[in-house]
């Protein structure tokens, strides 16, 4: 079976469907979101909506967590404050609900997924090396494990030791593990604009990473029209 792992949407519906569309051209047949669904970009409803129709495995994300509650956002970055307040008038007491009541780390099949780390998923710490994905590692108590949260495609891998392979094409290996982050669908942070997911084959044991051109100027333009900050539309044809 393949199955298509992505997160950190981030209300880019441009980005979202064209992930989703070279999923079902791969031949994917399941869909695991590694949450994030909202915030900073302009279509926070249609991307909720769509992911909400798909009926698939969903995780929290912090700014779902940040869009599904009330409390303050004055400690954060004003920029993406912003943005999260814009996006909790543009959803409904429903559709904020159902952000709140997403779990924070879920088991699909054989793999774990969460958003952040399994240490601590409501910490929302960043793995961005090998020292932070060990003790991510002791918490791991499956082979595989795919989360989001940095926005840059990784893969850790444990054996005798943890170290960082290339994320392009990854073989899981008998006694190994890996923790795997996907990349981020609407707002990739290393340096390539374009939209990054993983498809794991259960069959071939085996995880292929995807890069995706989309229609960036649409969304660019989507973000001005909303009154979001500019910031967000030049980021994300940065990939910062």
């Amino acid at each position: 079976m393949k199955i298509a792992l992505f997160g950190d949407i981030h209300a880019n519906l441009e980005a979202l469907n064209t992930c989703l569309e070279d999923a079902e051209a791969q031949g994917c047949e399941s869909y695991v979101c590694l949450g994030d669904v909202v915030g900073y970009n302009a279509d926070p409803v249609a991307c909720l909506e769509k992911i909400q129709s798909m009926d698939c495995p969903v995780v929290k994300g912090n700014h779902d967590e940040d869009c599904g509650g009330d409390h303050s956002l004055e400690m954060m970055n004003p920029v993406a404050a912003e943005a999260l307040q814009w996006t909790r008038q543009q959803l409904d007491a429903e559709q904020r609900e159902w952000l709140a009541r997403l779990r924070m780390v879920r088991q699909v099949g054989d793999f774990t997924v969460v958003h952040s780390t399994l240490d601590q998923p409501n910490i929302w710490n960043y793995v961005t090396n090998k020292f932070d994905a060990m003790s991510n590692f002791s918490y791991q108590f499956t082979q595989v494990c795919f989360h989001g949260h940095t926005h840059v495609p990784r893969v850790f891998v444990r054996g005798s030791r943890v170290q960082e392979v290339q994320p392009e094409s990854v073989a899981i290996e008998p006694g190994m593990k890996y923790f795997i982050n996907a990349g981020s669908v609407g707002q990739p942070r290393d340096g390539d604009w374009r939209a990054s997911y993983c498809i794991y084959d259960t069959d071939n044991n085996i995880v292929v990473f995807r890069r995706l051109e989309y229609d960036i100027k649409t969304t660019q333009q989507k973000i001005m029209d909303a009154g979001l900050p500019k910031v967000l539309a030049d980021r994300i044809a940065e990939g910062r």
